[in-house]
């Protein structure tokens, strides 16, 4: 009897496969002996021989997708938070056990290896995330598609606490290099910048313009395979990076000019340089604005390159290709692609119109005015002067569309119009991307019907049947497998596994939530959790916590909608009723915050400062008694989301009504067992009506009552002078208790609190602080709580990316699953 033969070392998914793939490519790829070989060469090998199999299922699926049957969904976004890639390939790949043995075997621990990897930075937060995780279901659900950003070469900064203060720190995720990326060698395009357009009548006798540009840009595209969970398909993630057209200049460097010699070099390559510059400078404006048509156009000309090579007419653009714009930054596409469609492919403009309108389609992320983006007539006009023109001409038809259906109506064209004429002109980029997509939609149900009552109401009332609602959502596998595996297993044990693809499957827990034994065994899953997190909050800041203690966290982005500083009122006041009673029977918590202020927001970083202050003199008062814990978590990432998100025990979403669009942390933390303390904003709405009543700690004024309480004149001061415990902690932070009696320092908080109160803190404090004593009294009753979180893991259905996704591909895309089998 012959041995049996050895699985391929490229592509085998054993023990044995692995470990001979790794020394292949320690050896091959990165010129190490064992002996000497550093934790991060091991890192690399093994990630590079993970990335051979995934490259197998790559070269099947673009073989696939590249017949002419085929539609892809095309997603633009300017961010892609897609977190370490390591530990989700294992998952999706089905190995990681395989790969455990394999790296022991070779004296290596896999934990500590997936603890080396750099996280990209692609992205601020929840907008990239959310892309991140489209990307994922796309392919777990065999969609065809393309994720088009930018290789940002650094990304959104790392974050250090020094003296309370947020510091920014270059995030250099490249610099031990990147082994995910592959980049094909013989393909780039050209983008065009500033000049002038000059128009002319062609042999035909035809109208046409071509744009003289004042310097040119190569988009190189860097790509990443996406794979699916247990599945062949592997889609791509395609991120363009800018180089100079001519990199060295040979005349300048003769004549002496060293630096001319390569200055078009370092210009150009700034374009993908660094994620979202300070766009209050006027230079940081310009190279936004320049990123955002860098990435598009290289995007949409990929896109017309790749239909020709599957030899189909221009007519058929829609039919093969659904382009998805993530918010207002990739909404330039609407103008792009009717040049190249009429510049450069020479259609006709209606025909073209219909091409553009049919293929496009537009997903908004934010109520908040001064985030729909809008670019200055003169900027626009020097870096885009062409595209500028286009978007002239399509606003010219477009109001005359208008003034059809509302003659006389003026001030509805102004409100509608592309261009807002008061005070400096501006391009309304929201207002492009609604006109010149054939479906817009919102984020969650209560910000869709915002949407269509509020920043587009016109648009709505003009074409009523473009206006959908996809509530986002998350992917389990990354938030809940990979991250929650003591979970995960669990559930798997109570409901089968098909809940990692079909999460509706948990509801199935439900007749579990009367069991002592699933109970217990559910509370020793969290304690583990709360331990290992414990231990990373004393390693990250030297804070002591009790993994027995209520774990209250709020991680998200700092900004003042989203009212971290509203959590801290209620931290105050609790430590001051301690204070005045030691004896008060008070449910321990330790309280953990997390997440980045933009570099240039002065009260966000404030509002850092104020809880690193109060976690200063809360946690070594010895009149707590330990029984308040105040964290600040340092850096918040994807990464460290892996440990926060499984252990939480409340999760905050406590944002003004009506301000935030939907929200995705909320759904991780209630896959994961967390139940929500929260108002009725965004996605908390779903949340709480999926959950039911009874499993979320509701709060707050409504998105009504928010407007009636600002037209009847809002008097912030009044409130506070009217309730002793707010008034007692204002003048506490005012006072320099939590400064080191430093008057100044958080003055312009509590007077931006007083004064105006923009998002409403004073209003909701005592609803707040009330609804937290309801949150304790449930917390000591161990089995009524446990109860609750298992209904919310159990309920959280809804919130996966899978579903969503589905939505897209039938209210949007008209897209397709595509099975892909390996070759």
């Amino acid at each position: 009897m012959s041995p049996p033969i050895p699985e391929p070392t490229r592509t085998g998914l054993s023990a044995a496969a692995l470990e001979r793939a790794v020394l292949d490519n320690l050896a091959c790829l990165l010129a190490r002996l064992p002996a000497i070989a550093t934790p991060h060469d091991w890192y690399m090998a093994l990630a590079y021989s993970v990335r051979d199999r995934m490259l197998a299922r790559w070269v099947s699926t673009v073989g696939v997708y590249a017949a002419p049957e085929v539609k892809i969904a095309c997603y633009l976004s300017a961010e892609f938070l897609t977190g370490p890639q390591l530990g989700n390939n294992l998952v999706n790949l089905g190995i990681e056990e395989p790969a455990r043995t394999a790296m022991q075997a070779l004296g290596q621990d896999l934990d500590a290896l997936l603890a080396l990897e750099e996280e990209p930075g692609l992205g601020n937060g929840g907008l990239g995330r959310l892309a991140a995780c489209f990307l994922d279901s796309l392919a777990t659900l065999q969609v065809p598609s393309i994720g088009f950003g930018i290789r940002y070469e650094f990304g959104i900064f790392d974050q250090e606490i020094r003296d309370g203060w947020q510091v920014e720190v270059t995030d250099k995720w490249l610099q031990k290099g990147n082994p995910w990326e592959v980049s094909p060698p013989d393909l780039s395009f050209y983008v065009n910048f500033g000049g002038h357009s000059e128009a002319w009548t062609d042999a035909a006798g035809r109208y046409r313009v071509r744009w003289v540009p004042g310097g040119r840009v190569k988009g190189v595209p860097c790509d990443t395979p996406v794979l699916g969970y247990r599945v062949n398909t592997c889609n791509t993630l395609r991120l363009w990076k800018s180089e100079a057209v001519e990199s060295f200049d040979f005349q300048d460097f003769n004549v002496g000019d060293y630096y001319g010699a390569v200055e078009q070099k370092m210009i150009s390559e700034t374009l993908s340089k660094v994620l979202y510059p300070n766009d209050e400078p006027e230079i940081g404006k310009r190279l936004r604005l320049a990123q955002q048509y860098f990435f598009v156009s290289c995007s949409l000309q990929n896109l017309l390159h790749l239909l020709d090579l599957k030899r189909q007419p221009l007519a058929r653009f829609p039919d093969i290709f659904a382009v998805q714009l993530n918010d207002t930054h990739p909404s330039i596409a609407v103008a792009e692609l009717m040049r190249l469609l009429v510049d450069e492919r020479e259609l006709p403009w209606d025909e073209a119109w219909d091409i553009t309108r049919r293929t496009l389609a537009y997903t908004n992320h934010t109520l908040l005015p001064e985030a729909l983006e809008t670019w200055g007539l003169p900027l626009f006009r020097s870096l885009l002067p062409r595209p500028l023109e286009i978007i002239y001409e399509i606003n010219r038809r477009f109001l005359d569309e208008v003034r059809g259906r509302y003659p006389g109506d003026d001030a509805r064209l102004a409100r509608l119009s592309l261009i807002d004429e008061a005070g400096e002109k501006r391009v309304r980029m929201a207002h492009l991307a609604t006109v010149g997509s054939h479906a817009v939609n919102g984020v969650a149900a209560l910000h869709s019907t915002l949407l269509r009552q509020t920043v587009l109401r016109d648009f709505a009332e003009l074409w009523p049947e473009r206006f959908h609602n996809v509530t986002n959502g998350v992917t389990p596998r990354r938030f809940v497998v990979l991250s929650n595996p003591g979970l995960a297993r669990l559930l798997t044990e109570a409901v089968g596994e098909g809940w990692i693809t079909d999460l509706s499957q948990l509801q199935a827990l439900e007749s579990r939530t009367g069991g002592a034994a699933f109970h217990g065994e559910w509370r020793r899953v969290k304690r583990a959790n709360k331990e290992a997190l414990a231990q990373r909050i004393r390693e990250r800041t030297g804070v002591v916590v009790d993994p027995g203690a209520l774990f209250d966290i709020q991680v998200k982005r700092i900004h003042e909608y989203k009212r971290q500083h509203l959590n801290v009122l209620h931290i105050v006041t609790l430590y001051q009723r301690l204070r005045r009673n030691p004896q008060l029977d008070v449910a321990p918590r330790c309280f953990v915050f997390g997440g980045k202020a933009a570099p240039g927001y002065h009260m966000a970083k404030l509002i850092i400062r104020l809880i690193n202050g109060v976690a200063e003199v809360v946690n070594d008062d010895r009149a707590v008694g330990g029984r308040l814990k105040v964290v600040f978590f340092p850096d918040f990432n994807v990464k460290s989301a892996h440990a926060i998100y499984p252990a939480a025990d409340l999760s905050e979403q406590i944002s003004t009504a009506g301000k935030e669009a939907s929200g995705t942390g909320n759904m991780k933390f209630m896959m994961n067992g967390a139940i929500t303390i929260g108002t009725l904003d965004g996605a908390n709405v779903e949340i709480r009506e999926e959950a039911g009543a009874d499993n979320f700690f509701l709060f707050g004024l409504t998105v009504d009552q928010v407007e009636r309480t600002w037209r009847e004149g809002y008097r912030p001061a009044a409130i506070a002078g009217g309730n002793a415990e707010l008034r007692e902690a204002l003048d506490l932070i005012a006072g320099g208790h939590f400064s080191r009696g430093d008057r100044e320092m958080f003055r312009p908080l509590v007077e931006n609190l007083l004064g105006s109160d923009p998002f409403l803190v004073l209003a909701d404090y005592a609803d707040y602080v009330a609804c937290q004593e309801r949150v304790s009294a449930a917390w000591k009753d161990e089995e009524r709580w446990t109860r609750m979180s298992i209904l919310n893991t159990a309920r959280a259905g809804r919130f996966s990316s899978d579903r969503a996704i589905r939505e897209y591909c039938d209210k949007i895309w008209n897209a397709r699953p595509v099975r892909i089998a390996l070759d």
